[in-house]
């Protein structure tokens, strides 16, 4: 079965957790308790194949950037998070954006990415336009969903999307002949 490196990325509050764990777990987390890093993993089925993802939920970008550059070099496809109620979460994209690029040392439109507005229950509160989502998603050459991890919109979709572009930019067959390169772990000294 073949394994998918997934980073989700984004600001402080965004709702990363909360998506993340909606989709692992199907609970909703309502008490924002910042994380540092969390793993997790989750077998489901995309296209009719069975996929092992491994599912990275990082700190907001305002925290321990030391630890960005390891998991943006190891993960494979990235969920870029923003809520659509705080303008500074979607500015903050870019830069975001730009260190995966550096890190990988790519150009932009060949990694694996999707830009998340997240909150979409909260139409009342929104600050950020779905038309802008969609125009900043345009300019990376990413694909764009609006989501809500309480009330469960878009949440599956924003993995699978993610788990189909990462065929298309690595088939299945150019990985088995790639894979004796790999390393097999990572040790991070802190």
């Amino acid at each position: 079965m073949r394994e998918y490196k997934i980073v989700v990325l984004g600001s402080g509050g965004v709702g990363k957790s909360a998506l993340t764990v909606q989709f692992v777990q199907g609970i909703f987390v309502e008490k924002y308790d910042p994380t540092i890093e969390d793993s997790y993993r989750k077998q489901v089925e995309v296209d009719g194949q069975q996929c092992m993802l491994e599912i990275l939920d990082t700190a907001g970008t305002e925290q321990f950037t030391a630890m960005r550059d390891l998991y943006m070099k190891n993960g494979q496809g990235f969920v870029l998070v923003y809520s659509i109620t705080a303008q500074s979460t979607f500015n903050d994209l870019m830069d975001l954006r730009d260190q995966i690029l550096r890190v990988k040392d790519t150009d932009e439109f060949q990694v694996p990415m999707i830009l998340v507005g997240n909150k979409c229950d909260l139409e009342d509160e929104r600050v950020v336009g779905k038309d802008q989502g969609q125009n900043l998603a345009r300019q990376f050459g990413s694909a764009f969903l609006e989501t809500s991890a309480k009330a469960k919109i878009n949440v599956s979709e924003v993995f699978y999307d993610l788990v189909r572009q990462i065929n298309r930019r690595y088939p299945e067959s150019g990985r088995r002949q790639g894979q004796s390169n790999k390393q097999c772990c990572s040790c991070v000294i802190m």
